[in-house]
């Protein structure tokens, strides 16, 4: 297997801590173990506080339905956050995921309508269209404000507090993989976190019933 440097885009957002005691900028890199001619998939990064509560914040986040596609694809948020689905196509699509503890069914919905989602919860939701197969979105909800997906080089950075954390990446085909660090004023070296999705498929998902999707679906690209 190679060792490939994490490539993916930009992630959506990194949530701000409150201003103050800040300790210190937590800078790292995210490396992917993918099979032969494999390409990494984007990974979601969060930051939990061990010698404190973690502060919740959380905010908003828009997830556009465009091109039979969720934008972004994936998403990183902390607990308590609200997440509008707006359908920018000029057709019908769903919103659902079966993902515990909250699994949720927004319906179908029209072109230029929207609908919202509160994610109260820490977990990992898988997001379909009970109509199009192909439109796929990952969400990881952590119980901290501290998150992120990785630049393009696989570099990630968080300002925090002083004290010691738990940094968590994962992605869809590989497991979390955590490490202790402990943020102070003087900095150290980057925080380089390995996946390993050398093993990783993308398995076919079911309807929102549970059953396959028509053959007709897998044909409306």
């Amino acid at each position: 297997m190679r060792r490939h440097r994490h490539a993916i885009i930009t992630g959506l957002l990194a949530i701000a801590a409150p201003a103050a005691a800040y300790g210190d900028q937590l800078a790292g890199r995210v490396e992917t173990r993918v099979h032969e001619g494999g390409t990494p998939a984007t990974a979601v990064v969060y930051a939990e506080p061990l010698d404190q509560a973690a502060p919740m914040r959380g905010g908003s986040v828009t997830v556009t339905q465009k091109n039979k596609s969720f934008v972004p694809r994936v998403i990183g948020v902390p607990a308590g956050t609200v997440v509008t689905f707006p359908n920018d196509d000029q057709i019908f699509h769903n919103v659902f995921s079966l993902s515990p503890p909250q699994p949720f069914d927004l319906g179908l919905y029209r072109s230029g309508a929207s609908k919202t989602r509160t994610f109260t919860l820490p977990a990992v939701y898988n997001i379909f269209c009970n109509i199009h197969p192909q439109m796929v979105a990952f969400l990881v909800v952590a119980p901290t404000p501290w998150i992120t997906t990785t630049a393009a080089d696989g570099s990630w950075r968080f300002e925090l507090p002083t004290g010691r954390y738990r940094v968590t990446a994962l992605s869809e085909r590989s497991a979390p993989v955590s490490v202790e660090v402990r943020v102070g004023t003087q900095g150290g070296p980057p925080v380089v976190i390995t996946l390993d999705e050398s093993r990783g498929v993308q398995a076919t998902h079911m309807n929102k019933f549970g059953k396959p999707y028509p053959p007709a679906a897998y044909k409306d690209k």
